[in-house]
C-alpha cells in the first residue's frame, strides 16, 4: 500500500521509496570514503604511516595509523577534508556543469557531508565515539567539537537551500543567478 503525501497528488511509491533509500546508503559510503581519505592525508603530511583503511557494511568506518606522531592533527583530518572535498566539488560542477541530474547528485551529496560529519562531531562528544572520542581524550575541547559540529551542519543545510533554490527556479523556467 503506497503511503500518500498530505496536500499532495503525488503518491510516495514503494519504488521511490527503495531508490531514496539506495541514495542515502551510496551517499553514507561515498561520505565515509571521502572522510577516510581526510585521515589519509593527515596521517601522510604528518609522517604516520597508515597499516589500513576499513569500510565495513555495517558499521562505522576507521583509519588505523601507526606510528601517529600528531594524532589530533590526524583525527581533524577526517571531518575537515570530508566537508571540505565534497563542497569543493560542488562548488566546481556548481560553476562549469548545468547537467540537472550531475549537479543535483552532488550537491546533495555535498551537504549530507557536511551533515553527517558536524553531526558526528557535534553531538559525538557525548558519547565520547569515534573522532569525537578521540579528540576528548587528546585534550581537545568540547567547544572546538561543538563549534566544527555548528558551521559544518549550517555548511551543508546552506547547501541543500541554495540547491532547491536553484532547482525550484529551473523548474519555472527562470534563469539561475550565479549567486553564494
Amino acid at each position: 500500500m503506497p503511503i500518500s503525501v498530505k496536500d499532495s497528488q503525488s503518491k510516495l511509491k514503494p519504488t521511490k521509496l527503495g531508490i531514496g533509500m539506495i541514495i542515502l546508503i551510496l551517499n553514507w559510503y561515498g561520505m565515509e570514503a571521502v572522510h577516510e581519505f581526510g585521515h589519509v592525508i593527515h596521517a601522510r603530511v604528518a609522517g604516520g604511516t597508515v597499516n589500513s583503511v576499513s569500510i565495513p557494511l555495517w558499521g562505522i568506518s576507521c583509519t588505523h595509523i601507526k606510528p601517529n606522531p600528531y594524532p589530533v592533527f590526524v583525527i581533524w583530518g577526517g571531518p575537515i577534508w570530508g566537508s571540505l572535498i565534497p563542497i569543493t566539488f560542488w562548488l566546481v560542477v556548481r560553476k562549469y556543469f548545468r547537467q540537472l541530474f550531475f549537479s543535483s547528485a552532488v550537491a546533495f551529496f555535498a551537504g549530507f557531508c557536511c551533515i553527517a560529519n558536524g553531526a558526528y562531531l557535534g553531538f559525538g562528544w557525548m558519547d565520547h565515539v569515534g573522532d569525537a572520542g578521540d579528540l576528548l581524550r587528546e585534550g581537545v575541547s568540547v567547544g572546538w567539537l561543538i563549534g566544527f559540529g555548528m558551521i559544518a551542519c549550517v555548511s551543508g543545510l546552506t547547501i541543500w537551500h541554495v540547491w532547491t533554490k536553484e532547482l525550484r527556479k529551473k523548474s519555472v523556467g527562470q534563469a539561475v543567478p550565479d549567486e553564494f
